[in-house]
């Protein structure tokens, strides 16, 4: 998939990435990412085949609710689906906020992917859905999110009980304080 190449449901593109719509076609390369333990060592649990398909449904329903949602993540140069990034609408101690969130194929790790990705679609929150801040909730001892969100200058803003754990609200206002 090289430049100009027409990608059906391309959200977004990068200078290794597009991010495009889910469809139920990714659910075979979604499936082990997700049933990953190393991978998922942050989430509650890792996912079986039909987690999977759920982690899919839920994004086609943001799609319409929302507008955006979480999008697969594919290089560009080949097309293959290596995990997913995007933005959702999160509810934070009673507050609505826009959450960029990411997760890469394990073996993927440590090349910059995340970063690039969770990069574009802060940019998309700030000037497509025009919000004033974003934010990401890390687990504290997830080192590897925290990096991501630390490169691209987010910061702790405080620690929250969320979901059932202590997450980090990372956040970045649009001005990038």
């Amino acid at each position: 998939m090289g430049e100009g190449v027409m990608v059906e449901g391309l959200v977004l593109e990068t200078e290794r990435l597009q991010l495009r719509r889910y469809t139920l076609a990714d659910l075979d390369a979604l499936a082990p990412i997700v049933s990953d333990p190393v991978a998922m060592e942050f989430y509650p649990a890792p996912l079986v085949r039909q987690g999977a398909e759920d982690w899919i449904q839920r994004n086609l329903k943001r799609y319409q609710q929302d507008g955006f949602g979480k999008w697969a993540m594919v290089l560009k140069d080949s097309g293959e689906f290596i995990g997913d990034c995007g933005c959702m609408v999160q509810d934070v101690e009673g507050e609505k906020e826009i959450e960029v969130g990411y997760l890469v194929r394990r073996d993927l790790w440590g090349k910059g992917y995340a970063t690039e990705a969770a990069r574009a679609c802060m940019d998309y929150a700030f000037g497509r859905l025009g919000v004033d801040r974003v934010i990401s909730m890390i687990r504290p001892e997830n080192q590897r999110s925290r990096k991501v969100a630390e490169k691209n200058g987010m910061s702790c803003e405080r620690i929250v009980f969320w979901r059932g754990y202590d997450h980090c609200v990372y956040a970045m206002k649009r001005n990038g304080a």
